[in-house]
Formats: structure tokens, C-alpha cells, sequence
């Protein structure tokens, strides 16, 4: 935690300050029209409702997430909001450290994200962040780097900034997954006052459903990208049939697909291992948790059995004729610990319950092809 959270911060020192409200001083310019006033949107009063996500940024995004290890894809987005619609129309992927010192590695990405932001400036590119994008696998993107660097952003950016997660399993079944989020209020006012204690997830009715909520996203595409995608789909005439005219005729013809064969049981031994996984570790968490609350609930009994102890002395000597002895601070004598952070549990929840719907829409489909393929096999 303490890692993630180094690096949240190293990465908001390199985002633009939050600038101070200028003094009050007589306009010298022209007044905004009124048909652009709600376009213009100076004191970002306008709520953002959605995201648009250019296609060129889809590209990026899927790119990069191909060619980074595991689900380590991470970058800035760039971009304005316009009309309650952040529209997002650049990015560039941050570098990934795994073998560093991890003190080392958040500067060495924050003095690299400085240097990009810096070089777009210089060149009169869009520089603005307004907010950051995650490669995940399985369905799950619930991890504490992610939070702090949300909360952080939301903190600092112009209307908070959202976070766009692309699911890397579902790109390699040809569904391109893109889905964006927010931290929700009361999430960030329990992150804030930092207490996820009991009584504040109680108080706040946080569950691992209600720490993000989704911000509807459209893709927009153009021309010059449809034109690119609909040159790749085209088949490529071949030597056989340039050589043999007579067999242009079956080339032209839709070629065998063989995709149906294809069971779908292929990620399914890995979705099993990452639920036993994240099973194990909300165990061991829970575990960590039960062995804090015994701690804090023998201090707490040997404080109260202390308190009880001076009251009878006191009434004793009371009784006595004689003064009773001071009241003490219970909190000196007994070092009462506090309530632990129920936060990594929620997080393992959501990862749970993220890797048991992947699973699900995976394992049905594979089901239902697997008895299939053993009915026509018996016949």
C-alpha cells in the first residue's frame, strides 16, 4: 500500500498545480455570447455526464496493452471538457518499472510524464490531463494504485478526470472492452478523513459496488480511421491466383472460418486460478484482520479492568475517610490500537466478484459448445 501510494503522489506532483482565482479586476475583453455560454465552460460549472474516446486513442490504448507484461498498461489521457462531455483525444503510455526500487521507479515515471507533457507544450499539442487509463485481465481493475491515483486526480484535475479501464481478455475474443469511472463521494470523503473502519463504511454504506461509479462512453471514429480499418479487413490477393487467373473465381469466395470450433474453454483454468487466488488472499486478509481485532479487544479489556480496579480502590478508600487517588489517562497507560483499514477487503471483493462474472460469461458459453461437441462426438 505504502508503494502504491508513492506512487500516486510522485505522479501528482508532475500534474499542472491547481491555479489560484485571479483578483476581481474590470473585464477588458468581450462579453461571451450567449448561445456560447454553456459551450464555454470558464468555471466548469457544467457536470460531466459522459466521455467520448477518439478511435486514434483506442488504438493507443489496445497497442499498448498488447505489448505490456501482464496487465501493467497504464498512460495519461489528454483532452478537454465540452458541454458536459469529456472528450478525450490523446494519449501516451507511462513506462513500467517491475524490478526497481519502487521509490525509484515512481520518480523515474513521474520526471518521464513531466518530460512528455512538457515536449506536447512545446510543440502546441494538447497538454491538458484529465485523467488516466488501465489495462486489466479477467474483469478486474480494483487494486489501490488505481484508487489513490484517482482520488488524486479528482482532487486536482479540472472537473476530476476519470479513469478508462480496457479489459485485455476480452480484446483477444474480438470484443473491445472499454469502460470509464469515477470515485464516488462518499468513497472519497471516507478516503479523505482516511477511515474505512466499520462504523465509516457503515455510516458512508461503502461496499466494493459503491467505491466507483461508471461515466457512459462512446467511441468516436473518422474517416481517415475507418478507411485505415476497412484496408486491413480486405483480403490481399495471394501469388496463386495472380498466377492463375482460373482460380480467381474460388479465391474471391468468403474463405473457411474455423472460429466455431473453437471451444472457449481456454481462458477458463485461468479465471479458476485467479478467483482461488483472490480467495486465498481475502482469506489471509480477513485472517490479518480477526488477529487485530483479538489485540485491540485485549488492551481494551485490560484498560477497562484497569478503570474498574481504581474505581473499587477509590470507593474503598472513600469509605475509609481518605481521598481517593487521582484519575488517570487510560489512553497513556494502555496503548489501545486503532481500528484497521477495511479497504484492502473491499478491494478483494471487487476482484472477486469481477473475476466470477468473467467467468461466467466465459464458462457458459464453453459449457454449452463442450456438450455439444460431446453429442455430435457420440453420434
Amino acid at each position: 500500500m505504502a508503494a502504491a501510494t508513492s506512487m500516486a503522489a510522485a505522479l501528482a506532483a508532475s500534474l499542472p498545480a491547481p491555479q489560484a482565482a485571479p483578483a476581481p479586476s474590470a473585464p477588458t475583453y468581450e462579453a461571451i455570447p450567449a448561445s456560447m455560454a454553456k459551450v464555454i465552460d470558464i468555471e466548469a460549472e457544467i457536470p460531466i455526464t459522459s466521455v467520448q474516446l477518439d478511435a486514434i486513442v483506442v488504438s493507443k490504448i489496445t497497442k499498448h496493452a498488447k505489448e505490456a507484461p501482464g496487465s501493467s498498461a497504464h498512460g495519461l489521457l489528454l483532452g478537454l471538457d465540452l458541454d458536459g462531455t469529456l472528450e478525450v483525444w490523446n494519449s501516451f503510455a507511462l513506462p513500467h518499472h517491475s524490478n526497481d526500487d519502487d521509490d525509484k521507479s515512481a520518480k523515474g515515471v513521474a520526471r518521464y510524464q513531466s518530460s512528455m507533457l512538457r515536449s506536447l507544450k512545446e510543440v502546441q499539442a494538447d497538454d491538458s490531463v484529465i485523467g488516466f487509463y488501465q489495462g486489466m485481465t479477467l474483469g478486474s481493475f480494483f487494486n489501490q494504485t488505481l484508487v489513490d491515483t484517482q482520488a488524486i486526480h479528482q482532487e486536482r484535475l479540472r472537473h476530476g478526470g476519470v479513469v478508462i479501464v480496457h479489459d485485455i481478455s476480452q480484446t483477444a475474443r474480438g470484443n473491445a472492452s472499454f469502460r470509464a469511472f469515477r470515485l464516488t463521494k462518499a468513497f472519497l470523503d471516507a478516503y479523505k478523513r482516511h477511515n474505512f473502519s466499520t462504523s465509516s463504511l457503515i455510516d458512508h454504506r461503502l461496499t466494493f459496488s459503491t467505491i466507483l461509479e461508471e461515466v457512459p462512453l462512446k467511441i468516436r471514429t473518422n474517416a481517415l480511421v475507418s478507411s485505415f480499418l476497412g484496408a486491413l479487413s480486405e483480403a490481399t490477393p495471394s501469388t496463386t491466383t495472380q498466377s492463375s487467373p482460373a482460380l480467381a473465381t474460388s479465391s474471391a469466395a468468403i474463405p473457411p472460418s474455423y472460429s466455431r470450433l473453437n471451444l472457449g474453454t481456454g481462458n477458463t483454468a485461468r479465471n479458476l486460478e485467479m478467483v482461488v487466488e483472490a480467495l486465498d488472499n481475502y482469506k489471509t486478509e480477513e485472517g490479518n484482520l480477526a488477529y487485530l481485532q483479538r489485540q485491540i479487544a485485549r488492551e481494551r479489556a485490560k484498560a477497562e479492568a484497569y478503570v474498574a480496579k481504581r474505581k473499587e480502590e477509590n470507593a474503598t478508600r472513600i469509605a475509609a475517610g481518605l481521598a481517593p487517588l487521582p484519575e488517570e489517562d487510560v489512553s497513556r497507560l494502555f496503548k489501545i490500537p486503532p481500528e484497521p483499514s477495511r479497504l484492502e477487503s473491499m478491494l478483494l471483493l471487487g476482484r472477486i466478484d469481477a473475476y466470477g462474472k468473467s467467468l461466467e460469461e466465459t464458462a457458459s458459453t464453453g459449457l454449452v459448445k463442450m456438450y455439444a461437441a460431446k453429442a455430435n462426438a457420440g453420434n
